[in-house]
């Protein structure tokens, strides 16, 4: 049995933001997707921002993913910095990692790299026309993406600079580095800067927890417009092929089929964990 960790980069006030505003936590999401593909597997939740959370013994566990979070990663405050510190106990004890958003700037920034608050605004719900580089091209977690594509998003960093010998495997207008696999010390770490484990219903909640920010930087027009997007993801969810709100929203089977929204997800566990699972 193969034994996997989830690590959810939530601190406890944002873990009950998201709760309060309806969406799935974060280790959840990822726990149920890893489940899906290796439902033999045995799959732990640890809450690393936490100050009185008891770290497990890293060597007992197979893989690491980690989730997004609402922390910024150049803050120097405890709860980043025992997630660096962290990542660079999974690197030396080279367990192989995979993990979306805070995931890449995580993996990033443990392994000599940086982020900064992305100049070009936040990006939320889709982040669209996601492009392979020559690296991302060769690269087998990425073979099921042969032309732009779009992905659920929610952040406003992103990596500056990567480490170095990293390549940049995924790139958009929106943010340069949207994939990349991390090699440093012992251990690789794939990371994506969008979410493989949303759906429409998750982003309407996001839309709620994120609400004052969204109307603040005009990415709705006040409440109403703010509403009018909550409800018209939560549509979406339920009638993927209602052809009138995948052109309001711009959205694909990339982000409304789960074998293609989770194309990289499966690839990268056949790649690490190819047995009978």
């Amino acid at each position: 049995m193969q034994r996997f960790l989830v690590l959810d980069g939530y601190d406890r006030g944002g873990r009950e933001g998201l709760i309060e505003a309806g969406a799935t936590l974060a280790g959840t999401l990822y726990q149920n997707m890893i489940g899906h593909y290796r439902p033999k597997a045995q799959i732990d939740i640890f809450h690393p921002a936490d100050a009185d959370a008891r770290l497990p013994d890293l060597s007992a566990y197979d893989a690491m993913f980690w989730t997004g979070s609402s922390l910024t990663i150049y803050d120097n405050v405890p709860a980043v910095n025992r997630q660096i510190e962290l990542a660079r106990a999974a690197f030396r004890l080279g367990i192989p990692a995979f993990g979306s958003c805070w995931a890449l700037q995580l993996a990033s920034v443990a392994a000599g790299g940086s982020c900064r608050k992305n100049p070009k605004g936040r990006e939320f719900g889709l982040t669209q026309q996601l492009s392979l580089t020559q690296d991302g091209r060769q690269h087998p977690v990425l073979a099921g993406r042969d032309a732009p594509y779009c992905g659920f998003t929610s952040h406003f960093d992103e990596v500056e600079t990567l480490p170095n010998g990293t390549d940049i495997l995924v790139t958009n207008q929106a943010t340069n580095v949207q994939a990349a696999e991390i090699h440093y010390e012992n251990g690789r770490f794939f990371a994506l800067q969008y979410h493989p484990e949303y759906n429409f219903s998750e982003i309407a909640a996001l839309a709620k927890f994120r609400g004052q920010g969204l109307i603040a930087e005009g990415f709705v027009d006040g409440q109403a417009g703010l509403d009018k997007y909550i409800e018209g993801c939560q549509q979406l969810d339920k009638m993927p092929d209602d052809k009138a709100l995948r052109a309001q929203f711009a959205a694909t089977d990339d982000v409304l089929r789960e074998t293609h929204k989770h194309s990289e997800v499966i690839r990268w566990l056949d790649l690490h964990f190819p047995a009978e699972y």
